[in-house]
């Protein structure tokens, strides 16, 4: 299937003719797709009303983005993850307010507990202001899928002043596509006979997944709608995309098909850190400073979490807005910056192309921007079972051969159950795992800034 991103201020193509009467048969249609509407921003007004009908826009300073707008300041062209000194030059009269993550969290945390969880349990939360939901144990209360939508609707404007939109279909994919065209402040229903119809008369990104560089590849082959994607049999899909699976998932969605089901848990996939420079810069001291820093802060919420990770990625932002990562994954999962950084490091020389003898003094070939990382291939460190390496086994060796060599004479070996009970040396590993527990400690009695890992 492929793969389907969701979450975020939303910039999908809405088509006004989409936004209709479709029908009123809701047989098969238990799947509903909430998003709120411009959440942040909206947030932000309910709490300050005095800022009812001004362009509102979530994201402050000279180096910052944007993270959401609202309505008002969406009609200047501003959009996330545009600079924040584009969205001044845009609308110079707009309010702009810093991310407040901490409240909208909160905010979240209550909508979902207070109404999406009085109408069932089967909620798949997709991010803070969205969420898919499986109301089909709901209806012997409800009677039908849209009198959900309707009392949810209301009961998040009428409690928090804010506004969601609904899609409501057969399946996660056509029930997305609804909300997004319902919006703002709306409900779309979309009978399961008239899936492939609402479908096919979308443009290409009115398909969730399908981004810019998949657009570009598609158009290339002469497909221009999601219509002419129907018209394609899978075989040319996949010589368009280069991929069997995207091609495969493309075909589905372009007949309003999803096989996906709403899944009440999904497991954290990854857990980053990252920041923006105050300037641009060349200085690889720098960057591997803000690497550091992430790997610390990552490693510790993967300890306080239960979690080791197997795969580390770096990401870069560079001064043209540009990304680029790349990922490694490790022989064992871990959960240490000690552990973390020095592969971040290495991922940082290959994708600037900086040999691996350069000091960190080095100046790096393009400016940098924003710099993170993130660790991901997670399983619960309970239970996991960890493979030593074979440095692991000769460090081990090396020592034991030391102590028993280095015992003074005159002391006395113990019995023989004594010298069995006694510890096996620790690794350098071990060693560097118990300092950054002891940092843990250290952080949550006297704050998280209270001390620093050196590596």
């Amino acid at each position: 299937m492929m793969r389907v991103y969701d979450g975020g201020m939303s910039t999908a193509p809405r088509l006004a003719a989409a936004k209709r009467d479709w029908g009123h048969d809701e047989t098969g249609c238990t799947v509903l797709h909430i998003d709120m509407d411009a959440f942040y921003a909206s947030l932000e007004v309910a709490r300050h009303p005095e800022l009812k009908g001004k362009p509102v826009i979530i994201g402050t300073g000279p180096r910052s983005v944007v993270s959401a707008a609202s309505y008002e300041a969406r009609r200047y062209g501003i959009n996330s993850a545009m600079p924040s000194a584009r969205a001044h030059q845009l609308c110079p009269n707009g309010v702009f307010l810093p991310v407040d993550m901490t409240y909208y969290r909160m905010m979240s945390q209550r909508i979902f507990r207070e109404v999406f969880s009085q109408i069932t349990n089967r909620i798949e939360k997709v991010s803070v202001d969205e969420c898919y939901m499986d109301v089909s144990g709901a209806l012997l209360h409800w009677d039908r899928p849209s009198a959900i939508g309707a009392w949810i609707r209301a009961e998040v404007a009428s409690r928090y002043h804010v506004t969601c939109s609904v899609g409501i279909a057969a399946n996660k994919l056509v029930a997305k596509m609804a909300s997004t065209n319902a919006k703002p402040d709306g409900m779309l229903l979309i009978p399961l006979d008239r899936h492939a119809e609402f479908v096919q008369m979308m443009p290409l990104r009115g398909i969730p997944g399908i981004g810019p560089a998949l657009e570009k590849r598609l158009l290339a082959w002469g497909a221009n709608s999601v219509a002419d994607l129907a018209a394609m049999d899978e075989a040319s899909l996949t010589r368009a995309c280069g991929s069997a699976t995207l091609a495969h998932g493309l075909y589905l969605a372009s007949r309003g098909q999803d096989t996906r089901a709403v899944t009440p848990y999904t497991p954290e996939k990854s857990i980053g850190a990252e920041r923006t420079f105050s300037q641009d810069t060349r200085d690889m001291r720098r960057v591997c400073g803000l690497l550091r820093w992430a790997c610390d802060d990552v490693a510790s919420s993967l300890r306080r979490r239960g979690l080791l990770a197997r795969t580390v990625t770096v990401k870069l932002r560079f001064a043209d807005l540009t990304y680029m990562t790349k990922a490694h994954t490790m022989e064992r999962p871990v959960d240490t910056a000690s552990a973390l950084y020095p592969q971040c490091v290495t991922l940082l020389r290959a994708m600037l192309g900086v040999a691996p003898s350069a000091s960190e003094d080095s100046a790096l070939p393009r400016e940098i921007r924003l710099a993170g990382m993130s660790a991901s291939g997670l399983v619960e460190a309970a239970g996991a079972v960890i493979q030593p390496t074979l440095d692991d086994l000769l460090e081990e060796t090396g020592a034991s051969s030391g102590t028993q060599a280095s015992t003074p004479a005159g002391t006395h070996a113990g019995t023989q159950a004594g010298a069995a009970a006694a510890p096996a040396p620790a690794t350098k590993a071990t060693r560097l795992r118990e300092a950054e527990q002891a940092l843990d400690a250290v952080r949550r009695k006297y704050g998280h800034k209270a001390a620093s890992l050196g590596l």
